[in-house]
């Protein structure tokens, strides 16, 4: 289609040019009259070039143009082909002997300049979408299936979720699942925009469409066709490209009635120069058309769809998807964001940050007890003090008895010792003085948990574990600052732990220890004091939050619930892309006002100098073929408006 539009403008405007040589126009620019080739008249090779033009090159306006005729409605092609076919008829009818002055150069240069504008409003539709196009073929056509030990080549199509998939170097992940056996490093750029691979190992989730590195590695699908990641992907940025905005809505309702003004500005002017102007029939005609095709609402409709096809195609490449348009435009407007701490702004995870021995004890005695004691335990705290032994390689004995006291914490025996590794109470129960009360203490105004570590009635120090804050963090909440929004922490964590939190990150306000049905009553409680709310979270929990809000964020690792109610995804475990997708949304509404105001300035302006307003004064008078070009200008203008958005420097804060 885009390149059908192409040929036409191209043939339309090559043909233009002996038109617009042998006509009035082209005798005014030379001072003198060419004669035509072959003995043909003006006239008549006029009629015949300018033929090829409008029935070849003008055919789409025409064509569209009588489908909407017959369903009753008037649409822009409707101006471009009242004015083509207006000026084309009569300049024939002169040709065949109607008294007047032909303008078959109005009419070439109307079809060319026209075919020129909408040939590059498809072209900016084309190339935003053309990353999301390229996402489609980013899948394999075939994936590894193994079965019985055996692998076997199958079509992607033919794969069903628990068939267990071979990914072999540099092989692309081929749909979405679990990794079973083997370990590998995965690129996630195309889903992310991370550069850096990714380690994936047995347990941990693989997205199709990512490309394996070096190693090898066994997974099992589970989830295939429409419902993988990169599929759902697809699917969300095209709706939202070509979803409406509420501002779209209105700039198409007052696109319908500037048809209508511009078809009875033609009429009026055509009458009025005729009657009182007291001029001839082509002058009036030619003021006519120019009045029709000059008020041509093109760039008032094109203002809105294509800021937002470009912005969100931009937004798509930098890992944020907006689910339609009408959050975009709500996402301009937010003034408080409202983040979820755990798995938000922490990772979601508890590990071990400090350790603190006491005097005269080895660090890594501590760790090989601590970790020796809490092997057995499902406690999450239990296993983040295991996997940091293990990260330190420290060989640990396994205990010879163990025993879980709730709500304090574990006793064992390892190696003929008696370790106990838990709280205060823990310690208190067994009649041994904990000790290191000021490094506890300052532990927990950090937010993170000191568990005691004693052996054999001894204290032997303090391993303190927390959710660790995600590095960015700080600079995302830094960057929502400098855009004049308000920040606030709800959790239903303690209320020391958050405002220790909010005291690290420099957040505005804290709700702690609120529940999960809670959370949402808080967001409308913000928005009924006259806040535009985003939530920012991750989890199932956070799903009612995200749907009462503004705008609703779900952050990358996020749940499929958190996302199906999220009206902004973000692909990256990664809370600094909030602000980046504020900024966007912000720059794209910024574009539209910026579209809106242009369009509606033009047709101000143009409207009346194309109708002759100034030809009594100054005897101004624009041509069919200038108003043509002034109208193919003003929807060039919007259209490369919008797609200053795609330059990089728009992704960022």
């Amino acid at each position: 289609m885009v390149r059908d539009m192409l040929r036409r403008f191209v043939g339309s405007a090559i043909l233009a040019v002996p038109i617009i040589l042998y006509s009035p126009l082209g005798t005014s620019l030379f001072g003198r009259e060419l004669a035509p080739p072959l003995g043909l008249s003006p006239g008549l090779l006029g009629f015949v070039l300018t033929s090829i033009v409008v029935w070849w090159g003008g055919w789409p306006f025409v064509s569209s143009a009588w489908r909407s005729l017959r369903r009753g409605e008037l649409t822009m092609m409707t101006l471009i082909a009242t004015g083509i076919l207006v000026s084309y008829l009569y300049s024939a009818a002169v040709t065949l002997g109607l008294p007047g002055e032909p303008f078959y150069d109005a009419a070439a240069m109307l079809t060319a300049f026209s075919l020129l504008g909408h040939w590059m409003e498809m072209r900016s539709r084309f190339a935003a979408g053309q990353a999301v196009e390229a996402l489609l073929q980013l899948a394999p056509p075939t994936a590894r299936r193994v079965r019985h030990g055996q692998e076997e080549e199958v079509p992607l199509e033919a794969v069903a979720v628990g068939d267990i998939l071979a990914v072999r170097p540099s092989d692309t992940v081929p749909v979405d699942g679990v990794v079973t056996e083997g370990s590998s490093y995965v690129d996630e750029s195309m889903l992310t925009g991370e550069p850096i691979p990714v380690a994936k190992g047995p347990g941990d989730e693989v997205v199709g469409g990512t490309r394996n590195q070096q190693g090898a590695f066994r997974l099992r699908a589970t989830k295939v066709g429409a419902d993988t990641a990169l599929a759902r992907i697809v699917a969300m940025v095209r709706d939202a490209q070509s979803s409406k905005a509420p501002a779209q809505r209105l700039a198409d309702l007052a696109g319908k009635y500037l048809v209508i003004v511009a078809l009875a500005a033609g009429v009026v002017t055509f009458a009025a120069w005729l009657v009182f102007g007291h001029q001839g029939v082509s002058f009036a005609l030619s003021a006519a058309v120019a009045a029709i095709v000059i008020a041509c609402p093109d760039a008032l409709a094109l203002a809105t769809p294509t800021a937002i096809t470009v912005g969100v195609g931009r937004a798509a490449r930098a890992g944020v998807l907006f689910r339609n348009a009408t959050v975009l435009e709500a996402a301009a407007t937010v003034d408080t964001v409202v983040f979820d701490k755990t798995g938000t702004l922490t990772e979601g995870r508890p590990s071990v940050t400090d350790v603190i021995p006491a005097a005269g004890v080895d660090e890594a005695e501590i760790f090989r007890l601590a970790a020796a004691a809490d092997a057995q335990s499902e406690h999450p705290l239990a296993t983040a003090v295991v996997e940091a032994a293990k990260k330190r390689a420290l060989a640990v004995d396994p205990p010879s008895h163990f025993e879980a006291v709730p709500g304090h914490g574990v006793q064992a025996v390892v190696g003929g010792r008696s370790v106990l590794v838990g709280n205060r109470k823990l310690l208190e129960r067994n009649r041994i003085m904990p000790g290191l009360e000021r490094d506890a203490e300052r532990l927990r105004a950090e937010a993170k948990t000191a568990l005691y570590v004693a052996a054999d009635n001894r204290i032997l120090g303090l391993v303190a574990v927390a959710d660790r804050i995600r590095p960015s963090a700080k600079s995302a909440i830094s960057a929502l600052h400098d855009l004049g929004i308000r920040v606030l922490l709800l959790t239903g964590d303690s209320r020391a732990t958050a405002e220790a939190v909010a005291r690290t990150l420099g957040i505005d306000d804290v709700r702690a220890e609120v529940l999960p049905g809670e959370k949402a009553a808080e967001v409308r409680r913000l928005e009924e004091q006259g806040r535009r709310v985003a939530m920012v979270g991750d989890g199932v929990n956070d799903a009612p939050a995200l749907a009462a809000a503004t705008v609703g964020i779900a952050i990358g690792a996020g749940t499929d619930v958190a996302i199906e109610t999220a009206g902004i995804i973000l692909m990256k475990d990664d809370p600094a892309d909030v602000p980046v997708a504020l900024v966007l949304a912000r720059r794209v509404h910024r574009k539209i006002k910026q579209n809106l105001f242009w369009a509606a300035i033009y047709n101000v302006i143009a409207i009346p100098l194309a109708g002759g307003a100034l030809y009594p004064s100054l005897g101004i008078l624009l041509k069919p073929a200038w108003a043509a070009l002034a109208m193919s200008a003003s929807t060039m203008t919007v259209t490369v408006n919008a797609l200053l958005l795609r330059r990089p420097g728009h992704a960022r804060a």
